[in-house]
């Protein structure tokens, strides 16, 4: 009788730990979100100071453009041996005028996000194919050849 009980719980512990493999793996990327915090910055009344004290740094700045800081969020669910998936993802652009002062405060989420699908395994490049052993043994002989470099030919020419 005992042997069964015991037999009945290994059993049950193996199925919960098949089951545990099989979750999803949850993955929080980028700036870790407070929406209290996100709400705080306000136009017209926050600058770049104020901004950095509620916030902290951006996840990246804008190059080009107007002055903008960008909070970047992502949280991404992943099974075992599969690519992960964006569960949420949004994005805090918080824009500035030339004086530091917060123009707006725009958000955007996972309806802003593009996939890309490259087209094959290889990038169309311009020029002829080489094989590995024109790569590799193509310049035999045309080193120091006549007309090959500056001066004319080989060592000393």
């Amino acid at each position: 009788m005992q042997a069964g009980k015991v037999l009945g719980a290994a059993a049950m512990l193996v199925a919960a730990l098949a089951a545990s493999g099989c979750t999803s793996i949850r993955e929080t990327r980028g700036y870790i979100q407070d929406q209290t915090l996100m709400s705080g910055v306000q136009p017209g009344i926050d600058n770049r100071q104020s901004v950095t004290a509620t916030l902290g740094r951006p996840s990246f700045v804008s190059q080009f453009g107007d002055p903008t800081w960008y909070y970047v969020s992502s949280v991404t669910g992943r099974k075992p041996f599969v690519r992960p998936r964006i569960q949420d993802h949004s994005v805090l652009a918080v824009k500035f005028d030339a004086a530091g002062n917060v123009l707006s405060a725009e958000r955007s989420g996972l309806e802003q996000v593009v996939y890309l699908r490259p087209e094959g395994d290889e990038t169309p490049t311009l020029g002829r194919e080489r094989s590995f052993f024109e790569d590799l043994f193509g310049n035999i002989g045309q080193v120091g050849a006549p007309g090959a470099g500056p001066g004319g030919g080989g060592p000393g020419g």
